[in-house]
């Protein structure tokens, strides 16, 4: 039965004096990655030393300088993997391994002889200490889950000493920090500062473990707030948080964690971890850099993060992963394609503006996400999408008229194909409905005379058929008008007419684009030509050769029916 009765809301914490919601984060926290302990336990196959070998290389080269390895007094794969490290010198000099341990002395003294000859490390002890475990767990009170913990630092310490060569680090953890009692959290990490004794000269780092999410990040903040207020030598502990994400919150509880007082984040690339996962460090790094602060990771090659993490893990990178997903760049929405292309014409017209690109956080550029992929068309999309899309690849900056007349094709064609439209047909589409100057009639030739008043002479096939032409008017299209009305009888007026270079240079093309009003509806057409005026003359053949087809074969819509087909009967355009 599906019952919430039998559930109780989280403790909370009397701080009615917080400080964490008034605080910015300004710079970036000390990363820690546990993809090679955390995340490889929580693996259905966990990784194989070539695995481990390459997400090792990719979180040095991301920037991760603590990186926690393994368990090697409590698995021999993790044992042979911090070998290999040591004795292959592959650790750089500005990073530190860690390595984890219960504390018990037979897993101690093995896990610091493991690590013999490393020049320095992190060895991260710890124990339960919420209510569940003291009680049901481990059948122990207070007092004796404080002394694990004081003999479990006792042995570091007794270990380390023994091992003089390496710079040494301790961490502790009071593990389901998040549910246990605050007072006593700090009692037994006090209890644990007494005996390694750190100062600031040598911090120790005390992690604060959320292992089972049981709250919403705003308690988990005034959780570490209160912890950070009440821990003896505050100044001699780096604070590091380790979240878990089994309400969805790692990412936040993390980030309020850091404006309540911690130092050092733990963490996961893409979040693989136990049950819904640890907390995402791409997504904090990230999230950080999207407001001016240098996360001091480089993220620049997601596709290769993405890559190696679901080779070495099996597990694959949502779409929407936020950041980096594959489609998290990408609109499909009318509205938004049309806002993202207006916003990024003003943000190129003035480089030194900061980025405010609607539904676009960051540039996709800064993560190596091109601009290809930033607005893409299926039947959702609108005119701002198609425009984009046919101004990115093709050039074409075509008038609002024309894109009212084409986008019903395109959305039309969307849901017949049942997917996204690429910009290849697109610019397909746009060509055969409306770059139309080839049939019926056809434009052979023509000559201009600007002379006040000009005058055209032009030779046109008509079904084949070559006959020449000749009219005047206040330009080479009004001329060209004049001169089809004598020929053909069919007035024909302009509405509106547009025309620009694609591209630059003396061998840049033309594009042009008219509006006609025929029998009282208005027809769109276009050209594409090396020559202005031919570009325009056959803009004008293209819409009226569109009239013509539609009432010979009712294939090609016009501006008053917005793409539906025409049965009526029209008088010859042609």
């Amino acid at each position: 039965m599906f019952d919430h009765r039998k559930y109780r809301p989280a403790p909370t914490v009397s701080l009615p004096d917080r400080t964490w919601p008034d605080r910015t984060i300004t710079r970036a926290p000390r990363w820690a990655s546990v993809d090679l302990r955390d995340g490889n336990q929580a693996l259905l196959a966990p990784m194989n030393v070539a695995q481990k070998q390459a997400l090792w290389r990719l979180l040095v080269d991301v920037g991760v300088k603590e990186i926690e390895v393994g368990f090697p007094s409590a698995s021999q794969p993790d044992h042979d993997f911090v070998r290999w490290l040591i004795e292959e010198r592959q650790i750089p000099d500005d990073v530190t391994i860690q390595v984890l341990v219960q504390a018990r002395e037979d897993l101690i003294e093995r896990t610091f002889a493991a690590l013999d000859g490393v020049p320095r490390a992190i060895v991260h002890v710890y124990n339960s200490t919420s209510p569940v475990q003291r009680e049901w767990v481990f059948g122990r009170d207070r007092d004796g889950i404080r002394d694990i913990a004081i003999r479990g630092a006792e042995l570091l310490a007794r270990e380390a000493a023994k091992y003089p060569g390496t710079d040494w680090t301790f961490q502790y953890s009071p593990e389901s920090f998040s549910q246990t009692e605050p007072e006593y959290a700090v009692e037994v990490v006090n209890a644990v500062l007494d005996v390694w004794q750190p100062t600031p000269e040598r911090p120790c780092i005390i992690n604060l473990p959320a292992t089972v999410e049981s709250a919403s990040p705003n308690v988990f903040a005034d959780q570490v707030e209160w912890f950070c207020r009440h821990l003896d030598r505050r100044d001699s502990v780096v604070v590091s948080l380790h979240t878990h994400n089994d309400r969805g919150g790692a990412a936040a509880a993390a980030e309020l964690g850091l404006l309540a007082g911690a130092d050092r984040l733990e963490g996961t690339l893409l979040g693989n971890g136990e049950r819904t996962g640890n907390m995402d460090l791409i997504t904090v790094a990230m999230n950080l850099y999207s407001q001016g602060v240098d996360p001091g990771l480089d993220m620049r090659d997601p596709n290769r993060i993405i890559d190696v993490v679901e080779q070495c893990t099996g597990i694959s990178c949502h779409p929407r992963h936020p950041w980096v997903g594959e489609l998290v760049y990408t609109a499909f929405s009318g509205s938004h394609q049309d806002a993202i292309n207006k916003s990024l014409r003003h943000q190129r017209a003035d480089a030194e503006l900061p980025w405010q690109v609607a539904y676009l956080p960051i540039d996709p550029d800064d993560v190596g996400r091109s601009y290809e992929a930033v607005i893409r068309v299926n039947s959702q999309s609108g005119k701002g999408g198609i425009a984009f899309v046919l101004e990115r690849d093709f050039g074409l900056n075509l008038p609002r008229w024309l894109l009212q007349a084409f986008a019903p094709i395109v959305q039309r064609e969307s849901e017949q194909r049942g997917g996204v439209i690429d910009a290849e047909r697109i610019h397909a589409l746009f060509r055969e409905h409306f770059v139309q100057d080839g049939a019926p009639a056809r434009l052979l030739g023509y000559r201009l005379n600007r002379n006040g008043h000009d005058h055209i002479e032009a030779r046109i096939a008509v079904d084949g058929v070559e006959r020449s032409i000749a009219g005047s008017g206040d330009g080479a299209i009004a001329a060209f008008a004049d001169a089809w009305r004598q020929a053909f009888g069919t007035e024909v007026n302009v509405a509106d007419y547009r025309e620009h270079a694609i591209g630059a240079g003396t061998d840049a093309e033309a594009a042009a684009y008219v509006l006609l009003t025929l029998d009282g509806r208005q027809v769109p057409g276009a050209a594409i030509d090396r020559d202005t005026v031919g570009a325009s003359l056959r803009a004008v053949l293209s819409a009226l050769n569109g009239a013509e087809l539609e009432q010979r074969e009712g294939t090609r819509p016009g501006l008053d029916d917005a793409g539906a087909r025409r049965s009526e009967q029209r008088t010859p355009a042609v």
